[in-house]
């Protein structure tokens, strides 16, 4: 009788080791299935390919450290998108408090000295200067309610003082823009690999 107990105890306990091992390779099977889903996040999060590589890295390293506080009724993807998304906002404070400049001179030296607008330069005299002469190519029905929508004005109040429809307005302020856009699409930054 003792024989029989004990071989059902040891049959129970490789059943309990087989059926870990069964769950650490589907869950590691699972979170590599998911590698391709990870990389595409992590570009629309990151913008660049480099840095959508580290985060698929650091992300897939965490949840392996996490495994067991993973419970198999919740969606892995879901659990594993915030493991995500939770470090690339804790990077990007990271980085934030990081380029924080703490000026602690007696006089705040620092905090006093002019800023560089970038304005000042000649690449953003020119690039204002472009723009400047685009917009004064545009014809007033166009040029007067967009100037006055970048000034800050609401569509209801232009509209009200150009005495035209609010519809009128918005297509005039978007067919501006897209001309703007347009003309000015050498200035564009295309990409950030």
């Amino acid at each position: 009788m003792k024989t029989m107990q004990h071989t059902y105890i040891t049959t129970g306990k490789k059943s309990l080791e087989q059926t870990a091992h069964t769950k650490q390779r589907d869950f590691e099977n699972n979170l590599l299935d998911l590698q391709n889903n990870m990389m595409s996040f992590a570009l629309t999060l990151t913008t660049n390919r480099e840095d959508a590589r580290d985060l698929t890295q650091e992300t897939t390293l965490k949840v392996l450290d996490n495994k067991e506080k993973y419970y198999e009724n919740v969606n892995f993807k879901g659990w594993v998108f915030t493991i995500m998304h939770n470090i690339f906002v804790n990077n990007y404070r990271r980085m934030v408090r990081s380029q924080t400049i703490i000026d602690q001179t007696d006089n705040l030296y620092h905090l006093n000295m002019p800023q560089n607008s970038g304005f000042d330069s000649p690449e953003g005299a020119y690039t204002v200067a472009e723009i400047t002469r685009t917009l004064n190519s545009f014809a007033p029905e166009y040029k007067e309610p967009f100037q006055m929508h970048v000034q800050g004005f609401k569509y209801e109040e232009i509209a009200e003082q150009l005495g035209l429809p609010i519809g009128t307005v918005k297509s005039r302020i978007f067919f501006a823009r897209k001309r703007l856009q347009e003309s000015l699409k050498d200035y564009k930054f295309i990409d950030r690999k």
